[in-house]
């Protein structure tokens, strides 16, 4: 994995201009921490960090190659599980390759196939190739949106990123937000809108699809999405394609040339993935799997069940890792420094986020990143197979809104009545779910139900899994640890998007389609838990910590977070209601110490990125 950024001007000449690229390509040394490049012409300026993980010595970025007249630059981020058979069939057209990476692979690809290239790929990326020729530049970014890409265009100029820093550290591009930046922060946050850079003109080029960007102007157009077809496989069928779409899947993604490991938290996906792993590991004789799990100090003391959270996952995984033979790891982060983190964290995301949800990620990720640069994770089986509690619920079918954040209430009582006015909270969520709505592939002759559902799953996976997947890639990538998501695969995708409701809720179980599917693989106790949500903290510690940040916030009169907060309200709320908020307000787990962390981290982000407001 890597930090790609760039510009391209018809007006400035950027061999003048390095300073700027220099500077932009900084901001990601995190993500690419063993290797720095820049390719400078008149009218373009590549820049590229990189992370190795496959061919030490060939995959080296930007990467230039040449054909009659055309010169050719690329900068990725990401990785290609196809590789090999993209080799075969390039090297049968008659190209020479001269390492064995896959970001030769991707621009030999594109040399061949032009911008149908990326029909052929599989994998998660985001990627800019300049063609020097023709004074083009395009870019393109995976199905499902795992490796993130951000662009703003500025005069005659287009400036891009992997992340937001990136674009800032551009002269051109200041940290302002108009009043749909403040709705995205104070109504939508910790999500985004699709496509939606919060800072004023900043968009990010949304998953599964490509721009075009040359003296003839700015296209942007998609080149995937979900087709609703209808489901023609009987049930063993169906486990048995799902089994050996995920088998496939994993063991293409554990390609390395640096140590890989998984994260295991005990439950149906990432144990699954790690069964998987585990098997292929011993197969190819390369030794023992290690495995990461995370835990809180004094878990078992604080620990609260409730309807999300039902058990502690520390006898799972111990279960799992036994029985599957791994080295497992466990990790165990002291809640006082999840507050401690939350700067970090929001520094990674360029954004307020998930709070401590957020920061014990980010520690969790240093600690892997000490044995291994590659981990493979159990993220979205939740949304493509239906296994979160909200659709299971008949209050959310029935509902009009966004599932795992059905009232905007908790957070709108905190706002100033002047905020309130300006973004028109309902308004704003109501607007952005209809969006959505209107984006749903549908099946003609679905029963409303069937329909229904459909619209969930969607729902779920272009908001709250791009939310997720934007958390574990910042927190991740902030330590230089690339994360796989082998249930992101799109042929794995594009599968489970038509398998019926009923199927994908078999034996009455969320997720009950899978677990059939992994029958003989984990333990029956492993297949039939309950699903539960990553660990979060419940240390009474962590909610005092985060109260006094707040209550210093309150204090400070030239606080930047004033303007958009009844203070009195807020107040109130940390002294007296954050404790016994019994529901969450975002998600599953984001409860009173989260709601007071994600203000905290509003302030910050208002002071440290200089945020001004364009009204």
């Amino acid at each position: 994995m890597c930090g790609i950024t760039g510009w391209v001007d018809w007006e400035e000449d950027l061999t003048r201009q390095k300073h700027i690229l220099e500077n932009m390509t900084a901001t990601l040394a995190c993500r690419g921490p063993d290797a720095a490049g820049m390719w400078l012409s008149p009218r373009a300026a590549i820049g590229h960090r990189r992370l190795v993980v496959v061919d030490p010595a060939g995959g080296g970025q930007p990467m230039i190659r040449r054909r009659g007249g055309h010169c050719f630059v690329l900068t990725y981020n990401g990785e290609l599980y196809n590789t090999p058979e993209l080799r075969e069939e390039l090297a049968a057209r008659g190209y020479r390759f001269y390492g064995h990476s896959d970001t030769e692979a991707l621009l030999l690809a594109y040399m061949e196939w032009g911008r149908e290239c990326v029909e052929r790929l599989n994998g998660i990326f985001a990627f800019a190739v300049w063609d020097e020729a023709t004074q083009t530049l395009f870019m393109a970014r995976d199905r499902l949106g795992v490796k993130p890409l951000f662009y703003a265009l500025r005069g005659r100029g287009l400036i891009f990123g992997s992340e937001l820093k990136a674009l800032l550290a551009h002269p051109a591009v200041k940290p302002e937000v108009d009043a749909e930046g403040l709705a995205e922060i104070f109504i939508m946050g910790p999500g985004r809108t699709p496509g939606h850079g919060v800072f004023y003109g900043v968009k990010e080029l949304r998953p599964g699809h490509c721009l075009v960007f040359s003296p003839q102007g700015l296209r942007v157009y998609r080149y995937w999405s979900l087709q609703s077809l209808p489901h023609q496989d009987d049930l063993p069928t169906t486990a048995a394609k799902v089994r050996w779409l995920l088998e496939d899947a994993v063991r293409r993604q554990l390609v390395a040339d640096v140590p890989v490991c998984t994260l295991l938290s005990g439950g149906v996906d990432s144990s699954a993935i790690t069964a998987v792993a585990a098997r292929a590991f011993r197969e190819k004789g390369s030794g023992i799997l290690r495995t990461f799990s995370v835990d809180y100090l004094e878990n078992e003391r604080y620990f609260q069940a409730n309807p999300f959270e039902t058990g502690n996952d520390t006898p799972w995984v111990e279960m799992v890792a036994e029985f599957l033979g791994t080295d497992h790891r466990r990790v165990v982060l002291d809640p006082s420094r999840l507050a401690e983190t939350l700067g970090e964290a929001m520094r990674a995301r360029d954004l307020p986020g998930m709070a401590d949800i957020d920061s014990s990620l980010l520690l969790f990720c240093r600690e892997v990143k000490k044995e291994a640069t590659v981990a493979l994770s159990g993220e979205c089986a939740d949304e493509i197979f239906g296994g979160y509690p909200w659709f299971f619920r008949r209050e959310v079918f029935e509902a009009q809104t966004f599932p795992w954040a059905p009232d905007v209430g908790p957070r709108t009582r905190l706002l100033s009545r002047e905020l309130v006015e300006l973004v028109r909270p309902e308004e704003y969520v109501s607007r952005r779910y209809l969006e959505t709505l209107a984006e749903v592939p549908r099946l003609p002759g679905e029963s409303p139900y069937a329909s229904r559902m459909r619209e969930l799953l969607y729902l779920t996976m272009q908001w709250f899994m791009a939310t997720l997947l934007d958390r574990k890639d910042r927190m991740s990538m902030a330590c230089g640890l690339e994360v796989r998501v082998p249930f992101c695969d799109h042929r794995l995708v594009e599968y489970a998007w038509n398998i019926p409701w009923e199927m994908k809720r078999h034996g009455g179980m969320e997720k009950g389609i899978l677990r059939l599917a992994l029958e003989g693989l984990l333990p029956g106790e492993v297949l039939s838990r309950k699903k539960s949500p990553y660990p979060k903290t419940h240390h009474p510690a962590y909610l005092e910590a985060v109260r006094r940040l707040v209550l210093e916030v309150l204090d400070d009169p030239s606080s930047p977070l004033a303007p958009f907060i009844d203070r009195q309200a807020v107040r109130r709320f940390a002294l007296e209601e954050a404790t016994g908020m019994d529901r969450p307000w975002y998600g599953q787990l984001m409860r009173g110490p989260q709601l007071l962390a994600y203000l905290y981290q509003v302030d910050l982000w208002f002071r440290e990125y200089g945020v001004s407001v364009r009204l």
